[in-house]
């Protein structure tokens, strides 16, 4: 299996209190362990106002997470992203270094 590094931010509802926030980020972590991704390193990025809104929301909390994966646990957490309530945009990037590239 190959293991890829991978970048998901999303943002949630401006309303949402600091204890469901946890609740979420443990349930990404959980979801992402098990599957098999390790490497995972979350980053709050705190409450930053939308350059448009967004389901009629203007501002919103920003979380990142950094992990280790394979390209189908990517599919399984982005389902649940799009299946949460609170959750208002997310976007997954493969992390690719020139470093990394072979020519």
């Amino acid at each position: 299996m190959n293991l890829n590094k991978y970048e998901t931010i999303y943002i949630l509802q401006p309303n949402i209190t600091e204890s469901e926030n946890l609740i979420l980020i443990n349930e990404y972590k959980a979801l992402i362990k098990k599957y098999g991704g390790n490497n995972i390193v979350v980053q709050h990025k705190g409450r930053r106002h939308l350059n448009y809104n967004i389901k009629s929301y203007y501002d919103g909390i920003y979380v990142q997470i950094n992990y280790t994966a394979s390209s189908n646990l990517v599919r399984i957490l982005e389902k649940a992203m799009r299946l949460s309530q609170h959750v208002i945009r997310y976007m997954t990037i493969k992390n690719c270094h020139m470093n990394d590239i072979k020519i």
